[in-house]
């Protein structure tokens, strides 16, 4: 055997391997190389749950200048940070993450600013803001505080039995408050008095109206939440001159349709006759939905539930959110001397507006004037200086119970309002989301379907081919 051509023969397999090696070494390190570098992931939930909302995107990626995100915990909960504070890293080269055990390395935790309240602190160089949850509505929200300059006043009138920011019952606006804050706003109470009333204090039924009244005046936005009494001129009057001089107010009104033995809300004549000179046209009615889709979430016709938004920026990011208007009641738009109106929420031509209920709640559909129905609009008041408005058909969409629901984009509808009042159009996006609730809405009839089906009928069928199997080849 030739010796020569066995050695050359090995050594030519030999360098067909080397090489091979070589080349899957090349590979691995270019794939770790480019992985590290250009972090990408793919969220394959239906609601994106596991990706930043739109609204974190748009800050972080207007970012200007670098920003430092401290996360302060032992270091086995190192990798659950990671899972989101590494997202916010992958979207600006301007945010540096920086994860600190505070046992093992106190003095450098102490030197970055560890709070036992926040477990994330978010640091622009001049500014401190902690988020006290790992979630990104907090670290959102630490860092658009971060952002801010100076303080941005919310008032919430108080002035005719309206919700009350410190009340946490359903009907309360305590959710109200809490949302806004996390976007930076301070939100107080408005009394009769033109101050800030007690923070457990309500104005009671009848109170005299006070001679003078006028909205403060580091007011950013004013939000009137349904109010039950008639509001005097005085205050009327205050909130036009505030709105035609630049202001900002979000006006929410009630129904005045009685409905079994509920108190219906006063008529308002002095604030309807406002919001008409403006262009919007409060009608005495309720609208109801028609159309079944708010059984999806187990709710009434007394509660359209919308998904369809006309074009506008408060709206623009809700394509698809359902968003609910429970006792709802419709408006009227146009254009005014001075202002522009634009519709915001219309419902489906499956819904009709009623002026009357029976008893127990008797509707004949029949008898309604057919829709579709503007519940929600918005407009601007050309004067010196622009002033905005909002106005809804109910208060109720942005109380307790409705607000705090994850299934609806009422929180994400509220958020938006206010920062397009406030002309803060940059923050109008949708907010974090939370794990999706999807039930399974069963009729015992289909129960009933599914039982003769999966216990009688499949398993029946397989033995009866079995046997017929047998037969055949018997």
């Amino acid at each position: 055997m030739n010796v020569n051509w066995l050695k050359a023969r090995q050594t030519k397999y030999t360098a067909y391997v080397t090489a091979y090696i070589v080349v899957i070494l090349a590979v691995l390190v270019a794939a770790n190389f480019l992985g590290n570098r250009y972090d990408k992931s793919y969220d394959s939930t239906a609601n994106k749950q596991f990706s930043l909302s739109d609204q974190t995107v748009k800050v972080v990626k207007s970012l200007k200048h670098a920003v430092t995100f401290d996360y302060f915990g032992e270091t086995p909960s190192f990798p659950q940070a990671r899972d989101l504070l590494d997202r916010y890293s992958a979207l600006s080269p301007e945010v540096h993450v920086q994860y600190i055990d505070p046992v093992r390395k106190p003095q450098i935790a102490k030197a970055a600013g560890s709070r036992s309240d926040s477990p994330v602190v978010v640091n622009n160089g001049t500014r401190q803001e902690g988020a006290k949850a790992l979630t990104e509505e907090e670290v959102t929200g630490a860092l658009i505080r971060s952002l801010q300059s100076g303080e941005r006043d919310v008032y919430v009138l108080n002035a005719a039995d309206e919700h009350s920011i410190d009340d946490t019952d359903p009907r309360g606006f305590s959710d109200l408050k809490a949302a806004l804050e996390r976007d930076n706003y301070k939100v107080k109470t408005l009394g009769l008095k033109g101050t800030a009333a007690p923070q457990s204090g309500k104005v009671e039924i009848g109170q005299a109206a006070p001679a003078n009244f006028e909205i403060p005046k580091d007011c950013s936005a004013l939000i009137i939440g349904g109010p039950q009494n008639d509001y005097p001129p005085v205050v009327v009057n205050a909130i036009k001159t505030y709105v035609e001089n630049g202001g900002h107010v979000l006006i929410m009104l009630d129904e005045t349709v009685p409905i079994g033995h509920a108190q219906p809300a006063a008529q308002n004549p002095e604030l309807i006759k406002l919001l008409a000179s403006w262009g919007v046209t409060v009608n005495n009615d309720l609208v109801l939905d028609l159309s079944g889709l708010g059984q999806i979430f187990g709710l009434g016709p007394e509660v359209p539930l919308l998904a369809s938004y006309d074009s506008h920026p408060i709206t623009q990011p809700l394509s698809r959110v359902p968003t609910a208007y429970p006792l709802v009641r419709s408006l009227d738009v146009k254009n005014g001397d001075k202002t522009t109106v634009s519709k915001l929420v219309e419902t489906t031509e499956d819904s009709v507006a009623v002026t009357a209920v029976g008893p127990g709640g008797a509707i004949d559909p029949r008898k309604g004037k057919k829709g579709p129905f503007t519940v929600a609009a918005a407009g601007t008041y050309n004067g010196p200086t622009q002033g905005r408005f909002i106005v809804t058909g109910t208060s109720m969409w942005a109380q307790n119970s409705v607000l705090g629901s994850r299934q609806l984009g009422n929180s994400d509808l509220l958020d938006n309002m206010v920062n397009w009042l406030t002309s803060e159009e940059n923050l109008i996006s949708i907010r974090s989301k939370g794990p999706e609730d999807r039930p399974l809405n069963i009729t015992a009839q289909k129960l009933n379907l599914v039982f003769w089906l999966s216990v009688v009928i499949f398993p029946l069928g397989v033995v009866g081919f079995g046997m017929a199997t047998w037969w055949k080849r018997r």
